[in-house]
């Protein structure tokens, strides 16, 4: 498996002006049935809940500080994520946590609109040089639930958030004020996949109406510049120790060998 990990000059600036952008293959086939089959690993179970939208209806979420050394913790550290977002936030970074999203067919809930800069500046992060990286496990379509971004939004700044049902949502006149000016994209896209958009940008999903399942899992960074003031925070403020590229796999061999 070969990969060259940089993002070309035209994604960075599509990344720049939109607030994120959208990867295609950067993991196989072979590595996404890994990380598929270890969905529903402990590890997973046992930092899941679940999060009801405006409507009711819920959607699961496993969350994480630590890159452990196994399967997800391959991806959180890969040079295919790691180095794209030192590339996108023009610095060294840190692992902030990652999770996975489970929503499940025909009864997974939406996500209200929200940025993620909306709540981790509650943490103490003076600046919003954070980032996401959404990598799509299940091919991602309108029907089961994608993720959907309002394009240019993070130079909007940092709206105020409350609670939207559940779960943490932004200022919904401000939003659709700022989608009648900048549209709105769903994010559609194949498994394998990833999506990096930045912490101020817009996004939300709608629920899962399709008889599939829409899974991914989100790496989360932060510039080592802007660690929190405070001791709140997620991670640990260290440079990140890439892992090989070919770790997912390494890892599938060692579990199959044990």
């Amino acid at each position: 498996l070969t990969f060259i990990p940089m993002l070309t000059l035209e994604q960075i600036q599509n990344y720049d002006r939109d607030g994120y952008v959208l990867v295609p293959d950067v993991f196989s086939a072979q590595e996404i049935s890994i990380l598929l089959d270890h969905v529903d690993d402990p590890r997973v179970k046992d930092h899941s809940w679940s999060s009801k939208d405006a409507a009711g209806k819920e959607s699961k979420l496993a969350l994480w500080t630590d890159a452990d050394d196994d399967a997800f913790g391959a991806v959180s550290t890969s040079p295919r994520v790691v180095t794209a977002a030192r590339m996108l936030l023009r610095e060294d970074i840190y692992h902030w946590h990652s999770k996975v999203i489970l929503k499940m067919p025909e009864v997974g809930g939406a996500w209200e609109w929200h940025q993620d800069y909306g709540y981790w500046y509650n943490d103490g992060c003076l600046y919003p040089r954070m980032l996401s990286c959404m990598i799509a496990l299940d091919p991602a379509t309108r029907e089961n639930g994608c993720l959907k971004v309002v394009p240019g939004s993070h130079l909007l700044g940092r709206l105020n958030h409350g609670l939207v049902g559940e779960q943490s949502g932004a200022d919904q006149e401000r939003v659709q004020a700022a989608i009648e000016r900048l549209g709105e994209v769903y994010c559609e896209a194949p498994a394998g996949s990833a999506l990096f958009f930045h912490g101020n940008t817009f996004h939300s999903s709608e629920a899962n109406v399709s008889e599939k399942p829409r899974r991914s899992y989100i790496c989360c960074y932060n510039a080592l510049s802007n660690v929190p003031y405070t001791d709140n925070g997620h991670g640990k403020p260290v440079p990140i120790t890439m892992a090989p590229d070919d770790a997912i796999l390494r890892f599938a061999e060692a579990v199959g060998g044990a």
